[in-house]
C-alpha cells in the first residue's frame, strides 16, 4: 500500500467508520455527572484509540490517535480549523515563528520558551531528534511519500537552543511547506527518549513501547510531555482518561481538568448513550436528523461538523470497454450535467452536504477555490447533457445512447469509440450506508434521462479500494469502470489542498489514471509558487476538465453537544482538541 493511499484510507475509510460497525457499546457504564471538572466525550463509533507515539505508522492511522498524541506532545506547527478557517494555531504550537529565506529554499524556526513536564527546556535538539528518527526510518513513517518530506529536507542546522534552519532541495511555496510538511513535526524529549543513541534503535525502542497499550499510563517513557494533558489511564478497549498537565506552559491552557474519551463499537450504542444523557459530547448520523428535537429536549445542541474534503467517483480511463468514452471531455460533461448536486445535498443528505464542483473543498471559505469552480461550470440539465451526446455522434436506441457516428470529427464520437458502443457504465460503491444507496439510485435515475445506463454494485469500502486500483488496460483487474468510497468524504486534505497524489500523472492515489501535462504543471507550481494563483488555476482547470465525477461534500460528523459546553473545535481536518473545551454554564 502506497503512502498516498494510506492518506486516502485515513480520509475515506476512517471517515466512513460508522458504516463498518458491529458489536455493542464500549462505554463501560461511565455516566455524566454534570460536573465542570470533567467531560465525557464519545469517540466516533468504531474509532478505538490504539497508539500513543506522536509518529504515525501505517497500521495506526486512526485520527483519534493523532488527536490524543497532540494533546500530550504539542506539534511544532499546529494547523486546525477551529476558527472556521484552517490556519496556524500558534497557541497550540511549540514554534512561534517560521521565517522563510528570500529564495524560499530554507526556513528558520523559532521555538517558544517552553518546557517539558519534567522541567527541562524544549530545545532545537528535541526537534533534531524527531528529524533524525524520521530521516532514518522514513519508509515506516505513515507521512512519507517519495520525493516529499523528509526527502526534500536536505539539512538541519542548529542555530542555538531555540532556533534551527531546515534547508530544502529547491524553492517551495512557503504556505504549502508550512501547512503540509512542517506541520507534521513533533518535538520529542530527546533527553528522556534517546536511550540507545542510534536513530534505528531508537525507532524500534519507541515503537515497541508504543505497542504496549496497557502500559501507557505507567511507563515512565510517556510521562515526559509538552502538551496540555497527560494520560491518566488508557485501556486496550479504547477508553482513555486524560488529566490536565499542571506543568504545561503553552498557550492552550486546559479548561477541563479531566477528559474521559469513551469508545463505542456501534453508532446505535453511541446514540443510546446520548439519549440516556451519559455523555456530554457525541455523534449521530445524518439520517438521524429527524430525531433532532428529541436530543435538544434533553439539553443538547446538534451541530454539523464539516470536513476539509472533496467527494468524487473516479473514472477508469484505462477500462478496455469504456475508457475511450471516458477520455472524451464532452462525454464527461454530459455525465456531470446529469448530476443534480443541489437536490442530492438537500434531500439525500438532509442538508448536511454542500455541492462540490472541483478539486478544492467548498464547505469552508478559503483562498484556494477558483471563481470557475465556485460558479459550477456544468449546471444540472439532462436536456443539455443529452444534446452534448447527440451532437457528438450518439443516438438513443432502446433508452440508451449508442455511438452511430464513429470518428474524430467535431460531430463524431471521438478517438477509439467504436460504432455501436453503448453509453452504459457500472460503479462499485461502498456498502452499508442508506445515504450512499439513495444517492446512487438518484444518480441512476437522472443519468437514465440523459440516455446513460448506470448500474450499481456494492461492496465494503476496503473491498471497493482493493478492487478498483490503478491499472493498465491489459490487466484483468482493470475491468472496473467507476469507483465510490466517499460516504463521509472521499479525500481529507492536509491544510494545503494539493493534488499531487490525486490527479498528477502517476500520483499514488490517482486511481483512474487521469493524465494531463498542463495539469501536472499546475500541481507542481502550486507546491512551489508563493502565490495562490497556481492553486486557483489548478482548481479552475480540473473543475472544467472533470478527471472524476464531482459529488456533494458531506459533513464529517453530526455533533451532539451538551448545552453549556463551549470552546470546542469542530476541526475540519477531522481532529479534536480537548484543551479548547470549556464549561460555560
Amino acid at each position: 500500500m502506497s503512502p498516498a493511499r494510506t492518506r486516502l484510507l485515513t480520509g475515506a475509510a476512517l471517515s466512513a467508520g460508522t458504516l463498518l460497525l458491529a458489536g455493542c457499546s464500549g462505554s463501560s457504564g461511565t455516566s455524566s455527572s454534570g460536573s465542570h471538572d470533567s467531560i465525557n466525550y464519545a469517540l466516533p463509533a468504531n474509532f478505538t484509540p490504539n497508539w500513543i507515539l506522536p509518529i504515525g505508522t501505517a497500521a495506526h492511522l486512526n485520527t483519534n490517535n493523532k488527536s490524543i498524541s497532540n494533546a500530550l506532545w504539542e506539534p511544532l506547527v499546529a494547523y486546525d480549523g477551529s476558527t472556521g478557517t484552517i490556519g496556524w494555531n500558534k497557541k497550540g504550537s511549540v514554534a512561534t515563528a517560521a521565517d522563510f529565506a528570500a529564495d524560499s529554499k530554507s526556513v528558520t524556526i523559532t521555538l517558544g520558551d517552553r518546557h517539558w513536564s519534567d522541567g527541562k527546556p524544549i530545545t532545537s535538539a528535541d526537534v533534531k531528534f524527531w528529524f533524525d528518527l524520521v530521516k532514518a526510518n522514513k519508509a515506516e513513517w505513515a507521512g512519507y511519500s517519495p520525493g516529499k518530506a523528509p526527502d526534500n529536507w536536505t539539512s538541519f542546522k542548529t542555530v542555538d537552543a531555540r532556533h534551527f534552519t531546515i534547508t530544502f532541495d529547491k524553492a517551495y511555496n512557503p504556505q504549502w511547506m508550512l501547512a503540509n510538511e512542517l506541520s507534521q513535526i513533533n518535538p520529542l524529549p530527546q533527553h528522556a527518549w534517546d536511550k540507545p543513541g542510534d536513530a534505528k534503535k531508537d525507532w524500534t525502542y519507541l515503537n515497541d513501547a508504543a505497542k504496549n497499550i496497557g502500559g501507557y499510563a505507567t511507563n515512565a517513557l510517556w510521562k515526559t510531555t509538552s502538551g496540555p494533558y497527560d494520560v491518566k489511564s488508557f485501556s486496550t478497549a479504547g477508553k482513555v482518561v486524560l488529566a490536565a498537565n499542571k506543568k504545561y506552559d503553552g498557550g492552550e491552557k486546559p479548561g477541563i481538568p479531566t477528559v474521559n474519551l469513551l469508545p463505542f463499537t456501534t453508532a446505535d450504542a453511541e446514540k443510546n448513550a446520548l439519549r440516556s444523557g451519559t455523555v456530554d459530547y457525541g455523534y449521530i448520523e445524518a439520517t438521524d436528523l429527524d430525531q433532532k428535537d428529541s436530543f435538544t429536549a434533553q439539553g443538547y445542541e446538534v451541530k454539523p461538523w464539516s470536513g476539509w474534503a472533496i467527494t468524487y467517483m473516479p473514472y477508469n480511463f484505462n477500462n478496455p470497454s469504456m475508457g475511450a468514452v471516458f477520455k472524451q471531455l464532452y462525454a464527461r460533461q454530459a455525465v456531470q450535467r446529469s448530476i443534480d448536486q443541489t437536490t442530492l445535498a438537500k434531500v439525500v443528505f438532509n442538508g448536511t452536504a454542500v455541492p462540490g464542483y472541483g478539486p478544492i473543498p467548498q464547505a469552508q471559505t478559503s483562498n484556494f477555490v477558483s471563481p470557475t469552480q465556485k460558479a459550477n461550470p456544468y449546471p444540472f440539465s439532462t436536456s443539455a447533457a443529452k444534446s452534448l451526446l447527440t451532437g457528438h455522434g450518439w443516438t438513443e436506441q432502446g433508452g440508451v445512447m449508442t455511438c452511430t457516428s464513429p470518428g474524430t470529427g467535431a460531430s463524431q464520437c471521438g478517438e477509439g469509440v467504436a460504432k455501436g458502443t453503448k453509453f452504459q457504465m457500472q460503479v462499485l460503491s461502498q456498502s452499508g450506508s442508506t445515504v450512499t444507496d439513495n444517492m446512487m439510485s438518484a444518480i441512476q435515475s437522472s443519468l437514465a434521462k440523459t440516455g446513460i445506463k448506470f448500474s450499481i454494485k456494492t461492496a465494503p469500502v476496503n473491498s471497493v479500494l482493493s478492487q478498483t486500483p490503478q491499472c493498465t488496460t491489459s490487466q484483468s483487474i482493470c475491468k472496473w469502470q467507476l469507483s465510490f468510497f466517499g460516504t463521509m468524504g472521499s479525500w481529507y486534505f492536509n491544510a494545503f489542498p494539493t493534488g499531487d497524489s490525486l490527479f498528477q500523472s502517476k500520483g499514488g492515489s490517482n486511481f483512474g489514471n487521469y493524465s494531463d501535462t498542463a495539469v501536472d504543471q499546475l500541481i507542481s507550481a502550486s507546491t512551489t509558487s508563493s502565490s495562490n494563483q497556481a492553486v486557483q488555476e489548478y482548481s479552475a482547470a480540473l473543475a472544467k476538465d472533470l478527471p472524476v465525477i464531482w459529488l456533494p461534500e458531506p459533513d464529517y460528523q453530526i455533533s451532539v453537544v451538551k448545552k453549556g459546553l463551549g470552546g470546542f473545535s469542530q476541526d475540519s481536518l477531522a481532529n479534536f482538541h480537548p484543551a479548547q473545551w470549556k464549561w460555560t454554564s
